[in-house]
């Protein structure tokens, strides 16, 4: 017998699809996330936690202080849910800008110890990476070295190579010597530092591990992740340069070597809040965490966490564990003061 399909019964079944529909939509959850790493560095992992959760993850990466400038554009109507970036200054300016919602995980704040993390809770350290001296053996007795404030001393004229004031990593390693020293002591060593200088600042970390590496200098400031993927590259020149050069660990006796944070915050205008933080929580995962240090060579924000083979190489140290908030406090006096010392 035929069935008869009455006007009432399409009517129906037009709900009934179009409410299914809209049902697979609600479920299709996702997050956006603005980062300031690039692509290769945090895809991986954004890529395993679709995977795990099904949750669809939107990047965008680009400079950092280009993608805080739009975040403060866009207002309450920007599709971030996440600002990723690198370095407590930079943390800091976000924080600043009032960008940042508190972030409620209790996961994060058992796992990553406060100092890594903002005091307000806006932001979380996702990685570390520690900023030694580099110096060469032929040329450098390690029993030379003992802290930053010995690279002042005189035995050191035309021989350090660094990276430029306008480098935040720089900043934030004096916003942290400000704070253990203050700033008269800091401005006469920045002063002399600078008259150490082997060249006038040019070029990234990299370069000044190469300048080392090809005698331009002797000793050089740089981060050790960086020393990392030279090491491991796929090019000779890189990993012949990385080879030439070791690491001292400063302040061994004192406050220790400087440390510093990739982090992350859920924006103040966030639409999927719950998705943002799953994503904090699932890059606060052991398994991420070793993932950090096996393919950019950082080390894991969280304790217990497996160091990757070139990491045990390098050795432990005593971490400086000054709070990651006075990096960025002190952000804008020590670049006042690097750039009254002539660093340029």
């Amino acid at each position: 017998m035929a069935i008869k399909i009455t006007p009432l019964k399409l009517a129906m079944a037009a709900i009934i699809s179009a409410s299914t529909l809209a049902g697979s939509f609600a479920q299709a959850a996702e997050v956006n996330i603005y980062s300031s790493r690039k692509q290769a560095l945090i895809k991986p992992l954004l890529d395993k936690f679709t995977e795990q959760t099904g949750i669809e993850v939107n990047l965008l990466t680009g400079n950092s202080d280009a993608l805080l400038s739009r975040l403060k554009a866009e207002g309450e109507n920007t599709p971030a849910d996440l600002f990723l970036t690198v370095d407590a200054g930079a943390l800091h300016r976000a924080v600043t800008a009032d960008v940042f919602q508190a972030i409620d995980s209790e996961f994060a704040h058992k796992t990553v110890p406060a100092h890594f993390r903002d005091s307000d809770d806006q932001w979380v350290g996702l990685s570390l990476r520690a900023r030694p001296i580099f110096y060469s053996p032929d040329r450098v007795d390690p029993s030379q070295l003992e802290n930053y404030m010995s690279l002042a001393d005189d035995q050191w004229q035309d021989r350090i190579c660094i990276r430029s004031s306008n480098n935040i990593y720089n900043q934030s390693l004096v916003a942290a010597l400000l704070d253990h020293y203050g700033e008269q002591k800091i401005m006469g060593w920045a002063k002399d530092l600078v008259d150490n200088f082997a060249r006038t600042p040019v070029g990234g970390d990299r370069d000044q591990i190469k300048g080392v590496a090809y005698g331009v200098c002797d000793i050089a400031v740089a981060n050790t992740y960086y020393f990392g993927h030279m090491l491991n590259s796929d090019q000779a020149e890189e990993r012949e340069a990385a080879e030439k050069v070791k690491i001292f660990w400063p302040a061994q006796n004192g406050n220790g070597t400087h440390v510093n944070v990739s982090g992350i915050g859920i924006t103040k205008h966030a639409k999927h809040v719950d998705e943002a933080t799953q994503l904090i929580e699932f890059l606060l995962s052991e398994a991420s965490q070793k993932w950090y240090a096996e393919a950019n060579y950082e080390y894991p924000v969280r304790e217990g966490v497996e160091w990757s083979e070139t990491l045990k190489q390098w050795g432990d140290f005593k971490q400086d564990d000054i709070s990651m908030d006075i990096l960025g406090e002190n952000n804008a006096e020590a670049v006042r003061l690097m750039n009254s010392a002539g660093w340029r």
